[in-house]
């Protein structure tokens, strides 16, 4: 997490949801514990941010509408594009994004791990060839790999 204030705090069934935006583009979106302080939102694309994350809470195959700031290098950039192409209820495994974008799959995951946009770009939907995975650079059992776990049942896949 940045020390930038976040421009809306939302409830999420795992904890809460941090958005960051300006005035032209959604910059990040973090996933926060439950005891975070929910914050409204304080401009009108933190609030549309906001409103649509809370309908993929309600309908997992919402596509999301949003101008989002993409940083990140050309690789991270090519990796979040074919994240992008994973559709609600289904994983792909690093390996096969991988060989869809011509990369190698540690390289995939580290893409994933540095994602600014979670759930918009669904990288929860990348999983290991033999279980879920890490997730957000925070590899082992906890908040981060529950949230993953809890996003993915939510879209209809059960991985142990």
């Amino acid at each position: 997490m940045t020390s930038i204030p976040f421009d809306a705090v939302i409830d999420a069934p795992f904890g809460k949801v941090g958005i960051r935006a300006d005035a032209q583009s959604v910059r990040e979106i973090v996933y926060l514990p439950g005891d975070v302080d929910i914050i409204e939102p304080r401009t009108p694309l933190a609030q549309e941010a906001a409103a649509q994350i809370r309908r993929y809470f309600d309908t997992p195959s919402m596509h999301f509408d949003l101008p989002l700031a993409i940083r990140g290098t050309v690789f991270q950039q090519r990796v979040w594009q074919g994240i992008g192409a994973i559709p609600a209820g289904h994983v792909w495994t690093y390996g096969q994004l991988a060989r869809e974008i011509g990369s190698v799959p540690r390289a995939v995951g580290q893409a994933c791990g540095s994602n600014p946009l979670p759930i918009v770009i669904p990288c929860h939907r990348v999983v290991a060839s033999g279980g879920i995975g890490g997730f957000a650079h925070h590899p082992g059992d906890g908040f981060y790999r529950n949230v993953k776990r809890w996003l993915l049942a939510h879209e209809g896949v059960r991985i142990a």
